[in-house]
C-alpha cells in the first residue's frame, strides 16, 4: 500500500553528478530556446503536470490520474513524485503499474525526492514524543508507531499489482518540472496533491520556475480543523502534505506564481463509498477492475483537487486570502495560516490565495464515473 527497484538506486555520489549534468543540461536548453510572449495564447489542450505521493495500489494518490488522464481538453506532460504516503521509490514503481493498467505509460514518470527539505525520521519521532501522536505519518509509520521506520529508504517489497515493466525517466523531478515550465512557458498548470518537496527544489534551482508556470493547484492547506479532529476524523482534520514538509510548502507557497488555488478543507466533503464504488465497477474495464480491488473508504482528496485543476468551473464558492505554513518547530509546526489583505504580513512573503470553498458535487461524481469507466 511491493520487488526489487527495476535497477539500483544510484550512489549519493552518483545522484549528485546525476542532478548536476541534468541542471547543465537544462540550463542549456533554456538557454537557446525562444521564450514566447507572457500573452501569447496556447492552441490545442491545457498542459499539465501533477506532482505528488503516490501512495498504492489504488487510493486517493493513484486515483487522482483519472480527472487528467480521462479528460480530452488536457495533456498530460508528465508525473513527478516525492516521498511523503510512501517512500519515494514504491509510489513511482506503482504510479508506473497503474499507467500501464490504463495504457498511458507513454507519459513520463519523473523520480524526485526521497526525503523532506528539513524534516526527517528522528525529528518527527522527537515531535511526537513532545507534542502528541500526528494521526497519519506516511512513508514513516503511516497511522501507528514510528518506533520501527529506518531512517533512509528500503528496498522494493513485492507488488500485489505486479512490477512496472516501464522504467521512469533519467532526469530528476526538479529538472523535469523546470524543463516543461520553460518550454511551455505560461501554460502549464502544476497540480501539487503531496508534500512540495520537488516544487521547493525547482524554485530554488530556478527562481523564474513559478512564474513561467499559468498556475498552481494544490491539495492541501486545511484551515482551523482542531475541533473536526475531536467530533470528526483526526486523520482528515491533519494536513499531512504540509506537515510532512514545512520548509517545501513556505518555499512554495511564497514563490511568483501568476495563481494560487487551495483546495483544503473542502476536499473532505466527498467520499469514496462502497456505493460509490459499485457505479464505477458496474463497467468492467481494466482501470475500474483496479479500483475495484483496492478499494478504499477515503475522502476523494486528490480526486477532488485534480478534477478542479482539470475543469475550474466544478467551484461554486471561493474565498480570497493570504496563506503561509509555520515552519517553527512546535505544535503548529507544518499548519497552514489565512490573513485578510489588510492584516497580512506581506513584506514576508506571502501570497493572495483562492481557497475552494463549494464544488459542483453532482457534476464531479458522475464525471469521475464517467472517466474511470473509459481508461
Amino acid at each position: 500500500m511491493r520487488q526489487r527497484p527495476l535497477s539500483r538506486r544510484p550512489s549519493s555520489h552518483g545522484s549528485c553528478l546525476r542532478l548536476t549534468s541534468a541542471l547543465a543540461a537544462t540550463l542549456a536548453v533554456l538557454c537557446a530556446a525562444p521564450h514566447a510572449r507572457a500573452d501569447e495564447k496556447a492552441d490545442g489542450p491545457e498542459l499539465v503536470i501533477e506532482d505528488n505521493d503516490f501512495l498504492g495500489p489504488g487510493g486517493s494518490d493513484i486515483q487522482s490520474t483519472i480527472p487528467l488522464l480521462a479528460n480530452p481538453h488536457i495533456k498530460v506532460l508528465g508525473f513527478t513524485v516525492c516521498a511523503g504516503d510512501d517512500w519515494e521509490n514504491a509510489e513511482s514503481a506503482h504510479l508506473r503499474r497503474f499507467l500501464e493498467i490504463a495504457h498511458h505509460e507513454d507519459i513520463p514518470v519523473a523520480d524526485g525526492a526521497v526525503t523532506p527539505l528539513i524534516n526527517t525520521v528522528e525529528l518527527m519521532r522527537l515531535r511526537e514524543q513532545q507534542y502528541g501522536a500526528i494521526p497519519w505519518k506516511g512513508a514513516w509509520g503511516g497511522p501507528g508507531s514510528m518506533a520501527k521506520v529506518p531512517s533512509s529508504q528500503p528496498p522494493l517489497p513485492k507488488f500485489t499489482e505486479g512490477a512496472p515493466k516501464t522504467p521512469a525517466i533519467a532526469e530528476p523531478a526538479a529538472m523535469f518540472l523546470i524543463r516543461m515550465v520553460h518550454a511551455h512557458p505560461h501554460q502549464v498548470t502544476i497540480f501539487e496533491a503531496g508534500p512540495m518537496t520537488n516544487l521547493a527544489l525547482a524554485i530554488r534551482l530556478d527562481p523564474t520556475f513559478a512564474a513561467t508556470a499559468k498556475q498552481l493547484v494544490f491539495m492541501g492547506g486545511l484551515i482551523d480543523t482542531n475541533m473536526m479532529s475531536i467530533t470528526g476524523s483526526a486523520n482528515f482534520a491533519s494536513d499531512f502534505n504540509m506537515i510532512f514538509d514545512p520548509e517545501a510548502a513556505h518555499i512554495t507557497l511564497t514563490a511568483a506564481w501568476p495563481s494560487i488555488t487551495v483546495v483544503g478543507n473542502v476536499s473532505n466533503d466527498i467520499m469514496m463509498t462502497k456505493p460509490y464504488m459499485a457505479r464505477i465497477a458496474s463497467k468492467n474495464t481494466p482501470v475500474t477492475s483496479y479500483m475495484s480491488r483496492n478499494f478504499s473508504p477515503l475522502p476523494l482528496w486528490d480526486e477532488m483537487a485534480a478534477a478542479i485543476a482539470a475543469d475550474p468551473s466544478l467551484v461554486k464558492q471561493s474565498v480570497k486570502a493570504y496563506m503561509d505554513v509555520e515552519t517553527t518547530k512546535g505544535y503548529s509546526y507544518g499548519h497552514a495560516h489565512v490573513w485578510p489583505k489588510n492584516l497580512a504580513p506581506v513584506a514576508m512573503g506571502v501570497r493572495e490565495v483562492t481557497l475552494v470553498q463549494k464544488i459542483d458535487a453532482e457534476k464531479f461524481q458522475e464525471t469521475f464515473v464517467k472517466q474511470a469507466q473509459s481508461l
